[in-house]
């Protein structure tokens, strides 16, 4: 399971997340050498580095809410350095906040100004000398896909923008010259019959096939000879899982469903998940109280209509229960078009409606929901009943995202935007049957340590 929550978390990702966390705390550690003094630094070393542990710890978490362990982000040098700018500045303010409310915290005077221009200096040069090393070392492991379809596409997209995971595909062999897509001509690399030969002059670690695509043109016996040798197959739909985090539903079939590990609901499960999500009900409404009070207050002197917005939405096994929402629209939103997906630059949203969008804020009613049985803390979003009609008609298995319950938070929110169309509720759908596959406690608590990371960057809502 830990290699699912991480996501193919290499030697290569641990080496950035591990170094930097011992440069940074370096870095704090000259600072407070060349602040202070040798003599004060040597009495006081023990208390000087369980402080300077501490603003290690909340650096790497501001560099981390900063995407900065993003590789999509990584490779851009000026958003690097704007990033890490921004970063600092939001530890500093965490560390103001932290010492106000226990002065004993404070290190030094003028020690976080030092160790600030050195953390900046040391993670800019530490990431632009590790990218150039991990080019030098080359990928890990090197894919060949057997087959062009569009998840096979999406995998290769997405170990190309992941150059941290160290995963190299070095072409496709295709199945049926008259249908690929001619776009792809560069890279194909061969046929069926060529495998073989592929597989030993390119290096190729591990062959990934498309069985709903292949089927019946594979050369069983010459393929059963190099697994012997010791190459590696793999079906696509379970490489597409490992990597993206999602499950492919254009060419699954209900045997790989069947037959593949997870898919399990045991009562220990249900009952753990039922505590963790009361448990943060609870609390969350108590500390909340204050802020849905001024919420609602807003709402209410600048728009007129409840400040509260009940609706229809689809549940576990289906059944239909009432959710709560802060209102962000108009009173009449929907008075001429019926049930429409909010969409971008929506002229139906109320002053103020976009920032409560945006922050969550207008999901903290949900809570109630929790508590009540009807939602889970983190699961599928549940969807309108006009909308599930529509998408279960057009989406193979759409109608599995309602074995769990639906969640305030979850796995496609944190993942994908906000969904107004049929393909962007194909594109989550895939989040979610992972999400429902992959279950557990563990899985739940890392949603919401980046749903966290999601509200602060304002991601998704529209």
């Amino acid at each position: 399971m830990s290699k699912l929550l991480m996501q193919r978390v290499t030697w290569r990702v641990m080496a950035l997340i591990g170094f930097e966390s011992v440069l940074i705390m370096s870095a704090v550690l000259v600072g407070t050498y060349l602040r202070l003094g040798a003599r004060p630094f040597v009495q006081g070393a023990s208390s000087v580095a369980l402080k300077g542990l501490l603003i290690a710890g909340v650096c790497q978490l501001c560099l981390y809410y900063g995407d900065l362990y993003n590789s999509r982000v990584g490779g851009d040098r000026r958003e690097l350095y704007v990033r890490t700018l921004r970063s600092l500045g939001a530890t500093s303010l965490v560390l103001a906040a932290l010492y106000f409310w226990l002065p004993a915290l404070i290190i030094g005077r003028g020690v976080f100004m030092i160790a600030a221009t050195l953390v900046i200096l040391s993670v800019v040069t530490w990431r632009v000398s590790f990218e150039w090393f991990a080019k030098q070392v080359g990928p890990r492991e090197r894919l060949l896909l057997v087959g062009t379809s569009p998840a096979a596409l999406a995998l290769a997209r997405e170990l190309e923008q992941r150059k941290n995971l160290g995963v190299e595909v070095i072409g496709f062999v295709d199945i049926d010259p008259d249908r690929h897509d001619q776009r792809l001509n560069a890279r194909v690399v061969g046929n069926i019959e060529d495998i073989p030969a592929i597989v030993a002059n390119r290096s190729v670690d591990r062959v990934v096939v498309n069985l709903s695509d292949a089927r019946g043109q594979l050369p069983m016996n010459t393929l059963l000879d190099m697994k012997l040798k010791g190459v590696t197959f793999d079906h696509l739909a379970s490489v597409y899982e490992e990597y993206t985090g999602k499950i492919a539903v254009e060419n699954l079939r209900p045997s790989w469903l069947i037959f593949s590990t997870g898919f399990r609901k045991p009562p220990s499960l249900v009952a753990m998940k039922r505590v963790l999500d009361v448990s943060a009900a609870g609390v969350g409404m108590v500390l909340a109280a204050p802020l849905m009070l001024a919420v609602a207050t807003l709402i209410k002197l600048v728009s007129r209509g409840p400040a509260l917005y009940r609706q229809q939405r689809v549940g576990e096994h289906g059944q239909v229960f009432t959710l709560y929402k802060f209102r962000s629209m108009r009173t009449d939103a929907e008075a001429n078009t019926g049930a429409v997906w909010a969409r971008d630059n929506d002229d139906r949203i109320i002053p103020g409606g976009k920032f409560i969008r945006k922050t969550r804020l207008d999901e903290l009613p949900q809570l109630w929901n929790v508590l009540r049985g009807n939602m889970s803390f983190v699961g599928p979003r549940p969807e309108r009943p006009e909308f599930v009609g529509e998408l279960t008609r057009a989406i193979p298995f759409y109608g599995q995202r309602h074995v769990v319950k639906p969640g305030i938070t979850g796995w496609a929110q944190v993942r994908y935007s906000y969904g107004s169309t049929v393909d962007d509720a194909m594109e989550k759908l895939q989040y979610d049957l992972f999400y429902i596959k992959n279950l557990t406690v563990a899985l739940d608590l890392f949603i919401i340590f980046l749903t966290v990371k999601t509200v602060i960057l304002r991601r998704g809502a529209k």
